[in-house]
């Protein structure tokens, strides 16, 4: 697989790359080479938006059972080759082998899953009246992929895009290539037209930003940071076509009077760390009872330590580095500043952990005593640092967690009426209350600066198609 490196995927077949630019690629928990990524450009971005224009018309054409046979080949692809897909992640994004597999893998299989369940059951054309409603894929689509969850993006994007009958350019994050072109080999083995599915690798400003200024796309779907959201809007403006976003968080965690306090900030502090904090979900605000912080902070602390921190190919460890040095550096200037403005830290802080000095590894961070105007508490870092913030009512702790200019997730702990309750009055597209499992038929998707539009299940399928109504239809 490395050795597709050097190639695009587009029009059903392995092309070498219209530009000469490469970069290097590393695994971020020992540096070492991975190889060299040849970057895509404008030229190599229109031919393969014009290869999914070519395939359009036929592949809309294909009755709906046919696009679940293939989506059902290509979940047998993925699952075949499942243990390549979780290593390609952990040396991509240093992710835990456990994690890679467990998390980061599953993620990609169990969207196959619920899509092809989704798709069986999904409403693709009823009656009202004497008027006939149709849904049909929307038409090309740019699908531009971060590189936190790589297979969880790419999947929970394809997938559905595939089921409507939609064509597709797919620009992952240079910084994961591996899995995206893993993907595109499993695409090519489970007998994908040519065409629907391409395959440019590149930069955001050299391939995703003529992506979404094109004419020949219809829908960008949008992943990243919200800074790079709103351009990637502002590009895609003066060709009016459709832009779904999910974008970056700040996520608030309230634990309730009512709660088990140790077990919901143990919980909620490790919820944080996952994927070493680079989550746009994570629930990196953690809100208690003002008079119970220093219980909070310990809780945390007795959390974070329980932190294991090292060689991602080790089954037992939990967590690993960030993805790259320009990430450690945001990440380390954002604890240096929660120390110059006064939070008091229960664990962590700057500098790699103890006994480790190469990678991108970094220590799991609690800030306690944290004021809602702080820059921890206002910043989304992507990193393992908690912010736990004293609140003095429970309309306290809510005014404090919608006051944010993003809304992605939420997280409640407590009695479950008095959680409920709560989660109601929350500015998110996603509340979970006391700790539910992943559940991949929820829609999801964020209020606010964290994007629009709504991914996962039926609400990913909506999101790629166009509605026609057939008026006099019955008449």
């Amino acid at each position: 697989m490395l050795h597709r490196l050097s190639q695009h995927y587009v029009g059903g077949a392995w092309v070498a790359p219209l530009g000469r630019a490469r970069m290097a690629v590393e695994n971020p928990a020992t540096g070492a080479s991975l190889g060299d990524l040849a970057l895509g450009n404008g030229d190599d971005a229109h031919r393969a938006v014009m290869a999914a224009r070519a395939a359009f018309d036929g592949f809309a054409a294909w009755p709906v059972a046919d696009r679940i046979a293939l989506l059902e080949r290509l979940l047998a692809a993925y699952t075949a080759r499942f243990d390549e897909i979780a290593k390609a992640m952990s040396d991509e994004m240093g992710a835990p082998i456990t994690a890679a597999r467990d998390a980061q893998a599953w993620a990609g299989q169990i969207h196959l899953e619920t899509t092809i369940t989704t798709a069986r059951e999904f409403h693709w054309e009823e009656q009202r009246g004497t008027t006939r409603i149709i849904r049909e894929g929307i038409g090309v689509c740019a699908l531009i992929t971060p590189w936190n969850w790589p297979m969880n993006q790419i999947v929970c994007k394809v997938a559905p895009a595939l089921a409507a009958g939609c064509t597709m350019v797919l620009k992952p994050s240079e910084l994961a290539p591996l899995s995206a072109l893993l993907f595109a080999e499993l695409c090519e083995e489970a007998g994908v037209p040519a065409g629907v599915v391409n395959l440019v690798q590149g930069t955001g400003a050299d391939v995703g930003a003529v992506l979404a200024a094109h004419p020949e796309v219809d829908m960008v779907s949008f992943t990243g940071s919200t800074r790079a959201g709103v351009a990637v809007a502002a590009a895609a403006a003066p060709t009016v076509k459709r832009v779904a976003q999910e974008l970056g968080g700040k996520s608030a965690n309230i634990i309730l009077p009512g709660a088990d306090l140790g077990d919901a900030v143990a919980a909620g502090t490790l919820a944080c760390f996952g994927n070493t904090g680079q989550s746009c979900d994570a629930p990196t605000r953690m809100f208690v009872p003002m008079g119970r912080m220093a219980e909070a902070m310990e809780a945390a602390r007795v959390a974070a330590e329980s932190v294991i921190i090292g060689d991602p190919t080790d089954p037992a460890v939990t967590m690993g580095p960030l993805i790259s040095g320009a990430q450690w550096d945001k990440v380390q200037g954002l604890i240096q500043t929660g120390l110059g403005e006064g939070a008091m830290l229960a664990v962590g802080g700057l500098g790699r952990p103890e006994g480790i000095n190469h990678g991108w590894f970094v220590r799991p961070t609690v800030f306690g005593h944290v004021t809602h105007e702080m820059t921890i508490a206002r910043e989304e870092i992507f990193g393992p640092v908690l912010s736990i913030i004293g609140y003095e009512s429970v309309d306290h702790a809510v005014t404090m967690a919608n006051d944010t200019v993003y809304g992605l997730a939420a997280y409640v702990s407590g009695p479950p009426d008095a959680a409920r309750h709560v989660a109601r009055r929350l500015r998110a597209g996603q509340v979970n209350i006391n700790g539910p499992d992943w559940d991949t038929f929820a829609p999801f998707g964020g209020y606010k600066q964290s994007g629009n539009g709504r991914e996962y299940a039926d609400w990913g399928i909506h999101d790629f198609c166009e509605i026609k109504a057939l008026v006099g239809y019955g008449s």
